[in-house]
This record gives structure tokens, sequence and C-alpha cells, in this order.
């Protein structure tokens, strides 16, 4: 697998990549036996004809709560799986990714909801197993290590969590049984360490990004924006603003770029910094002020109680003034 830039573009609400599957509500497995049953059964009926182009496997991996943003993968996965193929979401809040005193207890469930939205998106199956299922002796002895990509950002403000994102995603790599994994470019640190792992562990796994889906106002879709009271959603807004104002000042050099977007963010009520960074795509290091090239810009923030992340790809050019 190749460990190549993270390249984030923004896809509108409601654009369709692939074919439009039928409305059809996807098989519901809850067990480690219900999953290889029905990957059984697909591998017996499907693809139809002696003839036929054989389909992928492919799997969107969730933690449920459902939104526009996680069906565009669906629809992505669909298209990557083919006609013949098999798509597999996941619905599982991963417990050893969460820190003490965040939201495991609170984070929004609706399985019901959330198979009533994949219906008509591409998906043959849901698994949605519980922590037992996944972790049957209980917190794992072994874990993955993120190494140092978990160690910055995300990492030193959530100590541990990437450990436990890569842990959760080889297993379920492993439970699945996938071709191809699809993962949303918004959790931009996330997807480079899959990536990572893929590629150092020598993961038989494809994996693509999948472009952040935004709301109109361009707020970057996540499902903690429930949490979100209507003021702070307005405040929230200022994410994908210093975004931008950071991306149009590319050509001011790196110093520029962060300048730019701190200031949006320095003006915005209700806004609490965890991090404003400049960083290479594929190492995610910070990017020296003398910077040229495809850089990612990354901010994570607290809107109320409601933590947010985004991020937007800039092009820097030394600054001319």
């Amino acid at each position: 697998m190749s460990t190549e830039a993270i390249t984030p573009t923004d896809t509108p609400l409601g654009t369709q990549t692939g074919t439009e599957s039928a409305r059809r509500t996807p098989h519901v497995v809850r067990t480690r036996s219900e999953l290889r049953d029905a990957q059984m059964r697909w591998a017996i009926t499907g693809p139809s004809g002696l003839d036929a182009e054989p389909g992928r496997r492919a799997v969107v991996m969730t933690m449920g709560a459902l939104h526009d943003g996680h069906l565009e993968l669906v629809r992505r996965a669909r298209a990557e799986a083919g006609p013949n193929g098999q798509v597999i979401v996941t619905i599982f809040v991963n417990p050893l990714q969460f820190g003490a005193g965040e939201d495991l207890a609170t984070y929004p469930r609706d399985l019901d909801g959330d198979v009533a939205k994949l219906a008509g998106v591409g998906a043959d199956i849901v698994f949605a197993p519980t922590p037992d299922v996944v972790y049957p002796d209980g917190d794992p002895v072994v874990r993955v290590s993120a190494g140092r990509i978990g160690e910055v950002l995300e990492g030193e403000h959530r100590p541990g969590h990437l450990d436990g994102v890569l842990t959760v995603v080889l297993k379920l790599m492993h439970l699945v049984r996938p071709d191809v994994a699809l993962f949303g470019e918004k959790d931009a640190q996330q997807l480079l360490a899959v990536r990572r792992m893929v590629r150092d562990l020598e993961v038989s796994v494809e994996v693509v990004g999948v472009p952040t889906v935004r709301e109109g106002d361009g707020l970057a879709m996540s499902s903690r924006n429930a949490y979100l009271s209507a003021d702070e959603r307005e405040q929230a807004l200022a994410l994908s603003r210093a975004l931008r104002a950071g991306a149009a000042a590319a050509g001011r050099g790196a110093t520029g770029v962060i300048n730019a977007a701190r200031q949006v963010l320095d003006e915005a009520d209700g806004v609490v910094i965890d991090y404003l960074a400049l960083v290479d795509p594929v190492t995610v290091d910070a990017v020296t002020d003398d910077f040229s090239g495809h850089a990612l810009l990354l901010v994570a923030a607290r809107v109320g109680t409601t933590r947010l992340i985004d991020n937007q790809a800039v092009e820097v050019s030394p600054d001319q003034r």
C-alpha cells in the first residue's frame, strides 16, 4: 500500500459516486458467526453467472450516528466493490479510543435509524457487534501503536486515541477480510495512521480516502455536531472559515497561512483552540517557515462542550511580499 499524501477535497452534500442501489435494507449481523454466515452466503450466491465480473469486498468502519458524510463513504464503497461485490458497514463505538472524561457513555447511538439511512446507498451487511464480541477477552493485552504519528496533534490532546483506533481497525479488517477499506478525509491524521499501519504491517487491504462532506454553510459533517446548540453551531463555522482564510493566504508562505487562520479563530466567540497546525501530509510533521509545496492545515477546537476537527489542503508558496 502506498503511504501517499492525503489530499482532501470537499464533496458537496448529495454528490453520488457509483450507481445507486435499489432501495433495500442491509442485513444486520451482531456476532462473528453471523458475519461469517452472511459472507459465506454472498460467496455462494454471487456473483451471478460464470461470466460475471468478480467484485470486491469493501468495508466502511463507523461508530454509528450516521450522517450524509458516512453515506457518501458507502456510495463510494459500492462503486469500489462493483455490482457483484459486497459492501459491509461496521457500526461499533470503540471504547479503546475514548479517554477519561470523554463522551463514550453519551456518544449518540441509533442502530435502527442508521440501518434505515443505509437503505438504498449500497450497503449489503451491517456488522454491529457489542464490545464483548470485538474484545471477547476484555481489554486486549496486545495493541497496535501509532508510534510518533499518535504522539502529536490528536495524540497530544487525546493520548492513546490513535492506538485505540488502529487496534480496532486492524481487528475489524481481520474479521471482515475486505479488499478495500474507505475512510473519510476529515479525520486526516487517522487516515494517515491507518495507511501507515497497513503499509508497515503488510495488511492486504487497499485504503481509500473519501473527501470531506460539508453542510451548505461549510460545517464539516460529524456525528458530534448533534451536541451543538443553535448558537454553538453558528460559532463552529469559525473552523471552516479559518481554514478557507489560511488557504487564501497560501501565497504568503507557511507563516502567512497560520496567521490568517489564527486571526479568524481568535476573533470568533465561543471557540477554544486545541491546535492549529500546517503539516506535511505524509508525516504530520509541522512544516518550516520556508516550506513550499503541498501541506495540510489542521484545526481542532472546542465549541461549548463539543470538540470538533477539520482540515484543508493548502498549496504553499514562498512569501513574495
